[in-house]
């Protein structure tokens, strides 16, 4: 049974954000939280991810960026990253992760690049990708339970 999901991105402030904000609207039963691997701690969501969620009605603003944290990994049920780096990083340096670690674009066969300074057309592209993302996921999820 999957309750715990982990959103893995770089910087924890651009996308795992706002893949996080999709997936506690879409999974509301699950417990969802994001760190990043080089997480700039303590730094809120990035000022256009917050625009373009709070356009979906999801409102990150409160979100401070963590780094990602062994604990992190082990509770969790499921690891989802943004890219096949962030995922290969992941199962080498926290053994336990093998096999619950996946990308969010796993089922579309994409990555999900960073859109770090970026402008807003950028972030929507990368909105998009996430969003599509999370309904992958999510529809995946469903048929599991």
């Amino acid at each position: 049974m999957i309750n715990k999901i982990l959103v893995v991105c770089l910087g924890n402030i651009c996308r795992s954000p706002m893949a996080e904000g999709l997936l506690k609207r879409a999974l509301p039963g699950k417990t969802v939280y994001s760190a990043g691997i080089a997480a700039m701690i303590g730094f809120p969501a990035d000022p256009l991810a917050v625009q373009l969620m709070r356009e979906q009605g999801i409102d990150i603003s409160a979100h401070r960026a963590q780094s990602l944290l062994p604990w992190m990994v082990s509770e969790a049920d499921l690891v989802v990253t943004m890219d096949l780096d962030q995922k290969r990083f992941i199962e080498q340096k926290y053994a336990t992760s093998k096999g619950k670690v996946f990308r969010l674009g796993e089922f579309g066969g994409y990555d999900i690049p960073d859109p770090y300074q970026r402008d807003l057309a950028v972030f929507r592209q990368t909105y998009s990708l996430i969003a599509e993302g999370v309904d992958a996921l999510t529809q995946h999820l469903v048929l599991l339970t």
